[in-house]
This record gives structure tokens, sequence and C-alpha cells, in this order.
């Protein structure tokens, strides 16, 4: 079975980002010895948006798994996420979500 070009681009979105070679990408924000967890969580909200209870949960992942996934889309907006991380002192990275 081929592939349709014909199809419409709101039909099995899940599917086609799946098979789509750049999508999903994710940020993941590493543990770091330097930023105080309240900080952190600070950063989560302020950029992010989180909520407190998310971005908690988001900081516990990161100080005791060494990282948290902490958001997903498309690489070029997950690569401003991370200059953005950056920017705040924190470390991260970009990655294929499957990977």
């Amino acid at each position: 079975m081929g592939m349709m070009s014909t199809a419409l681009p709101d039909l099995d979105i899940e599917s086609d980002l799946r098979a789509a070679p750049d999508t999903p990408w994710q940020t993941v924000v590493w543990n770091d010895p330097v930023n105080l967890m309240s900080y952190v969580v600070h950063v989560f909200r302020t950029y992010f948006g989180h909520s407190p209870e998310r971005a908690n949960a988001l900081m516990l992942a990161v100080h005791h798994e060494g990282h948290a996934v902490v958001a997903e889309g498309s690489r070029e907006l997950m690569e401003a996420h991370v200059r953005a991380m950056h920017e705040y002192g924190l470390w991260a990275t970009v990655r294929r979500a499957d990977s």
C-alpha cells in the first residue's frame, strides 16, 4: 500500500505525526548541582505557564530521576525552549520523542 499524498491534513493526525521524520520532539531539562528547586519551579511556571502542581512534579522528576520532559512539539519550537532554558541557567537538550 502506497502513502496517499492527497489525504486531508486533519485526518489521522497522530499517525501522520509519527510518520513525519522531524516530529515530535521534546525539550528535556537535566539535573544540575547549581539551581535551587524553587528556582526551577519558578522557571517552569514563568516560561511554560505550568500550574504550581505540574511545575513542582516536573522539578521533582528532574531532581530524583535526573531529567524531565517539559515540552513536546516541533523541533524549531523545542530548540527555542532549550535556548530559553539556557538563558535561565538550566541545562536542557532537544531529542526526538521516540528516542
